[in-house]
């Protein structure tokens, strides 16, 4: 019979290759959906893995889905490393939006390229306030920062709601809540024509390196790890757990609303109630699949946003419903915690002795 037993030391080998292993897993469970579903599963998983890398056009809508997870995925990353639990990247993804909304719509006919800073500004500011007021809470009145940034993300959407109803709604937009399309000075250059692949590309690739310095190169980022993985020893050493905390949501918030205010001035030009498509949950798997470290967060983040394509393929060429997206990041996030398991324990036969004994 099969028996768990402890490591003496965690597994390094099943710490990389847990991730593959989920992904297997993942594959396998999905053959067996589409299975179920009535669907050729050969058609339904090229779909998600083959359709969105088969040509220039499809890595470029790749690419565009990648980097808000991948920007997301960078912040919580410093975060959990910290043992700071914010789940509420979303909420930071809107607000980031929202404010990079309100100056985009501030533009007007003598308005220059240089707005475009600022709208990224806005969009930082406004996620790093919103991760904030988390951080303040439970800084001052130790909340719990679970609770208040997952129903911040609440908050933040019946803002966006308020907004693209009322006072931004676009007054010739035929009723629809949505504000007016934003000016083309506004809008994020694009790297290549025919493409929608944006300088958010860029943000995102600088911001792989610049975490990878700072966790593994800095004094900064040691302490940050050093007061998630010992509290006691931080202390000890005079590493203020207030200051990686404050660290931790504010670098998170800064990535989140970036993100946010990438994707409302490049692929979709203006505020509208669909913003909010669960990026910020999905990063927090990204985040955990790249264990956590910024060039697994690449990987992770492609593999995501194929996903995403493929949830939105199979609604258009399978008749399956998008929600399977989601299906299959919830396949990986549960895969992925069983196979961590073998981290750090293994599996050993043990023969069982007569009398029921061992």
């Amino acid at each position: 019979m099969l028996k768990l037993e402890v490591r003496a030391q965690p597994s390094r080998l099943w710490t990389y290759a847990s991730p593959l292993l989920a992904v297997a897993i993942t594959l396998v469970i999905g053959v067996i959906l589409f299975s179920l579903l009535g669907k050729d599963p050969v058609r339904g998983l090229m779909v998600f893995f083959w359709e969105p890398l088969k040509s220039g056009y499809a890595l470029g809508e790749l690419t565009v889905k990648a980097t808000p997870l991948l920007l997301i995925s960078l912040g919580l990353a410093v975060c959990y490393r910290s043992n700071v639990w914010n789940i509420g990247a979303e909420g930071q993804y809107v607000m980031g939006a929202v404010a990079a909304s309100g100056v985009a719509l501030m533009a007007g006919p003598g308005t220059g390229r240089e707005i475009v800073a600022y709208v990224l500004v806005a969009g930082v500011l406004g996620g790093m306030v919103w991760a904030g007021i988390a951080a303040l809470l439970r800084d001052r009145f130790n909340a719990n920062e679970i609770l208040v940034t997952l129903m911040m993300v609440y908050i933040a959407v019946q803002v966006l709601y308020y907004l693209v109803y009322g006072p931004w709604k676009d007054p010739l937009g035929y009723n629809f809540p949505q504000s007016k399309n934003f000016d083309a000075v506004t809008r994020i250059p694009r790297l290549f024509d025919g493409s929608r692949v944006n300088i958010g590309v860029i943000f995102a690739l600088l911001g792989v390196a610049g975490l990878w310095v700072f966790l593994f190169r800095t004094r900064a980022g040691f302490a940050q790890q050093v007061g998630g993985l010992a509290p006691a020893a931080a202390r000890y050493a005079g590493f203020s757990a207030r200051s990686a905390l404050w660290t931790a949501m504010l670098i998170s918030g800064a990535t989140s609303g970036l993100a946010g205010a990438l994707e409302v001035a490049g692929p979709v030009g203006q505020l509208t109630p669909f913003v909010p498509v669960g990026y910020g949950f999905a990063a927090i798997i990204v985040a955990y699949v790249g264990r956590l470290h910024p060039v697994g967060m690449v990987f992770s983040a492609i593999l995501m946003s194929m996903f995403y394509i493929g949830g939105e393929l199979a609604q258009s060429r399978l008749g399956l419903p998008k929600s399977l997206t989601g299906v299959f990041q919830g396949l990986l996030l549960f895969s992925l915690l069983a196979c961590d398991t073998l981290v750090n324990y293994r599996f050993r036969w043990v023969k069982p002795v007569a009398g029921g004994k061992k």
